[in-house]
């Protein structure tokens, strides 16, 4: 839709205009550079995240050095959020996986918004039991599926936040994501593509057959998809009565780049992740 599109965040664009207006004037739009890491786990957020592009994942770290992915954040939600339901450091370390886009803003500033928003109050409450709900699918999709219907998942979150059928994933991410060895994915990988499932894989890049890669996925990924669906439910978001107008958000956007055009932005670029 053409709101969403200006918009370019998912949840950003089933605000109210009345409710995002505190918001827009305090955004920063910066590229994100793949293996940027957002946030370490232990850490305060510094800034709060909201994804136009690219895709972000949320990683657990072992005390071996292993890592493993356990939920992903595209232009559907947001990182950094959870920070304003109380002060608390992060459990995981959210770091690019694709690059893209993201309008960021200091947690200060959100929570001056949330105090005057119900609906943005109830935004971070969806996306809350969204990623909680995201965690324990994954948690129980590690103990009771193969690692090729799991890949399968994966590949299809993956695609589900970003344009075309070629996924840039490279075999460490693919790796983090299954909280295996690189020798497993490829195993894995091999026979998806047996199956027509994944039509080829080469370095970085890898080409999925939608249909049958959903064949081969298990039932997790249709019951996560549902549950991340839910964010931009607009009756959960709008109150009653309200009447949302999609050309007021894009006048609110417009007035805010015209603001800040001539102040420079820096990408989140680093520190860099660890290597699987």
């Amino acid at each position: 839709m053409e709101h969403r599109a200006r918009v370019g965040n998912r949840l950003l664009a089933a605000l109210p205009p009345a409710d995002l207006k505190f918001l827009v004037p305090h955004f920063r739009m910066v590229p994100l550079e793949r293996d940027a890491v957002l946030m370490r786990s232990g850490d305060v957020a510094e800034k709060i995240y909201f994804p136009l592009s690219g895709l972000i994942a949320f990683i657990m770290d072992m005390p071996s050095g292993q890592t493993v992915a356990t939920a992903l954040v595209g232009n559907e939600g947001a990182v950094g959020i959870l920070s304003t339901l109380g002060p608390s450091r992060s459990p995981m370390t959210a770091v690019v996986r694709v690059a893209g886009t993201t309008l960021q803003i200091s947690p200060a500033r959100f929570q001056a918004a949330l105090d005057r928003s119900s609906a943005l109050n109830g935004a971070v409450q969806i996306l809350s039991r969204a990623l909680m709900a995201q965690f324990q699918h994954v948690a129980a999709c590690n103990a009771l599926h193969s690692v090729e219907a799991r890949l399968a998942r994966w590949l299809l979150h993956v695609h589900d936040r970003l344009d075309g059928d070629t996924l840039p994933l490279t075999q460490e991410t693919l790796a983090e994501f299954l909280g295996v060895r690189r020798t497993t994915v490829t195993h894995a990988v091999c026979k998806l593509r047996d199956s027509g499932a994944v039509r080829s894989n080469r370095r970085s890049f890898i080409e999925i057959d939608r249909p049958r890669l959903e064949a081969a996925a298990c039932e997790c990924y249709q019951l996560m998809r549902r549950r991340i669906g839910r964010i931009v439910l607009p009756e959960e978001m709008t109150p009653p009565g309200l009447v949302r107008h999609p050309r007021d958000r894009a006048a609110l956007f417009a007035e805010a780049e015209e603001v800040h055009r001539r102040t420079p932005s820096q990408g989140v670029t680093g520190p860099r992740s660890r290597g699987h």
